[in-house]
């Protein structure tokens, strides 16, 4: 099959518009995507300016998303003095998983030149996620512990390394995903929370200072078309399943849509669209109460809702 836009041949086809794609218009219909959605959401400030550049910090796992959103940034912004470019990486301590992606980090924060922080789980709370998930004391799946250490760390050292923007590698089905389990669940206050944490214009946003603000510039991009575009340019992606992931109901969620899109073209789009604007909406009712209920972790300091924060209790529970 050739493609829609010249006689070369396809490959990939996206059922939700119909068109063919060569590998060329593959690659510049996926960066346009997340060059219109940095726009959308405002992430470049009128303000900036190259004497004073805002720096954007990248959760840079070594996995297909991150490996694509930071090729992809750095391919827009490297002729611009006003951004500043920094992947931080995380190691959690899983033998033969963790090691070949950060590998995957180095090479190509190296082959882009840009600035790469590595931090690890054993430096920062002297755990491994090994030993988290043969211990397990609170009975909790893998993810639900790494999920809660993984966060903190992004926060710090965004904090740490000034920066203007957190931007993190969340796709379209991952989205997706998310926006149908707050809708099943029923949370509200959470939807309206996830506007303001991630999803909304800056300039929409309920301002707040406790926290770099965040983005997800692949969000309008699918899952497969992410891996497409890394094997297509060569990125050195590390495309392997977590050993410890066990996200069972997220799984459940992912297979649902799998099946809608898979008969219904477009499900994902249609599901992040709608959820966006009443996300919007749902920060509006909502949004403005939960600065008051904010104070310091007795044990960290961080900034939490609790006396002592939930990263705090769970090191003491493995301690």
């Amino acid at each position: 099959m050739d493609c829609n836009r010249c006689d070369q041949e396809a490959v990939m086809h996206a059922a939700y518009s119909g068109q063919h794609l060569c590998a060329d218009h593959f690659r510049e219909s996926v960066e346009k995507r997340v060059r219109r959605r940095v726009r959308r959401d405002d992430l470049v400030p009128r303000d900036a300016t190259p004497e004073d550049p805002e720096t954007w910090v990248i959760g840079l796992s070594g996995g297909k998303d991150s490996v694509v959103l930071t090729k992809i940034l750095h391919d827009t912004f490297a002729e611009d003095p006003r951004i500043e470019l920094v992947g931080l990486t995380i190691h959690e301590g899983i033998e033969g998983y963790r090691d070949k992606s950060v590998d995957a980090c180095v090479d190509l924060a190296a082959e882009l030149d840009i600035r790469h922080e590595l931090v690890s789980y054993a430096d920062e709370f002297g755990i491994e996620m090994d030993d988290v998930v043969e211990d397990d004391p609170e009975n909790m799946a893998a993810c639900a512990y790494c999920g809660v250490f993984r966060r903190d760390v992004l926060s710090r050292y965004a904090d740490d390394l000034e920066a203007d923007l957190l931007l993190t590698g969340h796709n379209l089905d991952d989205e997706a995903q998310t926006a149908l389990m707050n809708f099943l669940e029923g949370d509200v206050e959470q939807i309206a929370k996830h506007f303001d944490a991630s999803l909304g214009p800056l300039s929409e946003r309920e301002e707040q200072t406790e926290f770099v603000p965040r983005a997800k510039p692949l969000r309008d991009v699918p899952e497969k078309e992410i891996a497409l575009y890394a094997h297509v340019e060569d990125l050195p992606a590390h495309i392997t399943e977590c050993p410890h992931s066990s996200e069972a109901y997220r799984a459940e969620i992912q297979q649902l849509l799998y099946d809608l899109e898979e008969n219904h073209p477009g499900t994902r789009h249609s599901i992040l669209s709608g959820y966006e604007e009443l996300a919007g909406i749902a920060a509006e009712t909502y949004g403005g109460d939960d600065g008051a209920d904010l104070r310091d972790c007795d044990r960290c300091g961080s900034t939490t809702t609790r006396e002592v924060c939930r990263k705090c209790s769970l090191l003491e529970s493995l301690a």
